[in-house]
């Protein structure tokens, strides 16, 4: 949730797909290239749902809206986990694109099993999930990590 707002661009594309259903270039169109990437990791982080439509006769393109009107947030974690997440979510880019590029080698084009990358780096399950996550060039497929392919 911390990154789905971490820029002024983020923010305002959350509030437009809130209101309205809009298509990746609507937004592209109105936002800029980032607005695209933003739709991108809120469709990643499971912030926004789809459907096809047809847009001036042309193909179906995908449409995006907020699942959610508001939060209700009640949470316990264990310290030791959310001391990860809140660290992964609030690292430095520098730091964050360093170890992204790490976990990406060893990703690959296949795809590779979480717990070897968490094993090979050092880092807790916690960690690693809260640090691909964060990354808008991978994702979790089950209990592997894959790059992610633009539809």
């Amino acid at each position: 949730m911390l990154r789905s707002v971490d820029t002024p661009i983020k923010r305002d594309v959350l509030k437009d797909v809130t209101l309205e259903w809009r298509t990746a270039d609507e937004i592209e169109k109105k936002f800029g290239p980032e607005g695209r990437q933003a739709i991108v990791f809120f469709e990643k982080m499971k912030l926004v749902e789809t459907r096809w439509v047809s847009v001036g006769g042309n193909y179906p393109e995908k449409s995006y809206h907020t699942y959610y009107g508001s939060f209700s947030i009640n949470a316990q974690w264990p310290v030791y986990e959310i001391s990860d997440v809140l660290a992964a979510a609030m690292m430095s880019d520098e730091e964050f694109s360093a170890i992204e590029a790490k976990i990406i080698e060893l990703v690959g084009k296949e795809g590779r099993f979480s717990g070897d990358i968490a094993e090979t780096l050092g880092l807790s399950s916690t960690m690693l999930k809260s640090i691909v996550r964060r990354s808008m060039k991978m994702d979790y497929r089950g209990h592997r990590i894959e790059l992610i392919r633009e539809e």
